[in-house]
């Protein structure tokens, strides 16, 4: 799998999500500067890390949203897979290519723990690897994590099946307990948690390995 992470001023997980991309994978992704002036050629995947893109100034993910590659995204539609961890989920939304807001955690603290999830809808690219109702254990590390859109997206989400993680026990105040979605094409996923702190054992678990080997799967 041929893959990409963007990095922006403020990136702080990037290479914890490459180092998992390569373990699982076998291939390093490229690490490319959020200002370069193209992309790689034959990307399978591009991943927004976590982290505090342009200082979170203005607000969550704005920053990183308007940067040269989010808006090249935005205006293609690439077809490539997409993802977003923590971060990377709010420069999604703040650049249009997922519905929603992530806004202040409901008890206005940093959150900093793992947290379980149920798997909601195992058939996409990013979650084969995974039974549908599955309960997964995933550390999540945000100040901006509650997920918030109006009841007519909230209810398109779950209609068409994109809600795809869900939290069993909410550290946020996400509505509908909602952890992560994907875009209407299914390329595109935005996940709050971070599974790449959690795809081995040597990192005390490794729940969050079956979406990478969903991502690998999903190419063969």
């Amino acid at each position: 799998m041929k893959a990409a992470v963007i990095v922006f001023p403020g990136s702080n997980c990037d290479r914890d999500l490459a180092v998992a991309l390569e373990r699982i994978t076998g291939s390093a992704p490229r690490m490319v500067w959020h200002g370069d002036a193209a992309l790689p050629d034959g990307l399978d995947l591009i991943a927004v890390p976590g982290g505090f893109s342009y200082g979170d100034y203005l607000r969550s993910g704005h920053g990183g949203a308007v940067a040269d590659h989010a808006r090249r995204a935005r205006r293609s539609r690439t077809r490539r897979r997409g993802a977003g961890v923590c971060n990377g989920f709010q420069v999604l939304t703040e650049a249009g290519l997922l519905p929603g807001a992530l806004m202040r955690n409901a008890g206005l603290k940093f959150v900093c723990r793992d947290v379980h999830l149920t798997v909601e809808n195992a058939d996409t690219a990013f979650t084969s690897a995974y039974v549908r109702g599955q309960a997964i254990r995933i550390p999540v590390a945000h100040h901006d994590g509650n997920y918030f859109a109006d009841e007519a997206t909230l209810n398109r989400l779950e209609g068409d099946g994109r809600v795809v993680f869900r939290y069993r026990d909410n550290p946020n105040g996400s509505q509908r307990d909602i952890a992560g979605i994907i875009n209407e094409t299914g390329n595109v996923l935005g996940l709050m948690p971070h599974p790449e702190r959690l795809c081995e054992p040597a990192q005390g678990g490794s729940d969050g390995r079956g979406l990478f080997e969903s991502l690998l799967k999903s190419l063969h």
